[in-house]
Formats: structure tokens, C-alpha cells, sequence
């Protein structure tokens, strides 16, 4: 899973054609650390879509460009636009449904 930045937001996401699901999360998260998983096995079944992963207390730029108010949160980035949102843990079979939905 790709570590996002500042840095590299624009080569790992803006620049990629295709989509990108990106985990925005915190250490010190339950709920995230219940999530980091579940994306990791997705990850490994979707190997034609971009995983990456976003520490908020590292990055405050990117949450604030997401707009974080509540973590986990994943967001669904295709060919540079925002495609979908889920927020909170959620159950492998709807993150499923979230990436055929918008691969």
C-alpha cells in the first residue's frame, strides 16, 4: 500500500489513470486498525486498482482536502476525480461493492 504525502499525492493519485482507494486513518484509531486489514486483503484480490493510505496527524493538508471530520474514512479516486466516499469501519462485502462500482 502506497504511503501518501504531500509530496507524492500529485504522482500516486492526480497522475494515475484508473481508480485509487485511499485509506485515511490514525494510529491511534480502533476502528482503523480494524480497517488497515480488510483493505490489505482487498488489495491483494484488486490488484488493477491503486491501494493507498493517508495518516491524518501526518498529513493535516490532505485530510483538510478531504475534508476529514471522522475516521476511517475511504475515499474513491478515479481518473483524478472523486468518485465515492465510505466513512467509518465498514464490512469487506461494502468496500467490495464501493470498487466494482466505480473501477
Amino acid at each position: 500500500m502506497v504511503v501518501l504525502t504531500k509530496d507524492n499525492f500529485k504522482a500516486e493519485v492526480e497522475e494515475h489513470s484508473g481508480l485509487v482507494v485511499i485509506d485515511l486513518y490514525a494510529d491511534w484509531c480502533g476502528p482503523c486498525r480494524m480497517l488497515a486489514p480488510v483493505l490489505a486483503e482487498l488489495e491483494g484480490e484488486y490488484t488493477e486498482v491503486k491501494f493507498c493510505k493517508v495518516n491524518v496527524d501526518n498529513e493535516p493538508e490532505l485530510a483538510k482536502a478531504f475534508n476529514v471530520t471522522n475516521i476511517p474514512m475511504v475515499a474513491f479516486v478515479k481518473d483524478n476525480t472523486f468518485a465515492d466516499l465510505s466513512v467509518g469501519f465498514v464490512p469487506k462485502e461494502n468496500l467490495k461493492k464501493l470498487i466494482e462500482a466505480n473501477k
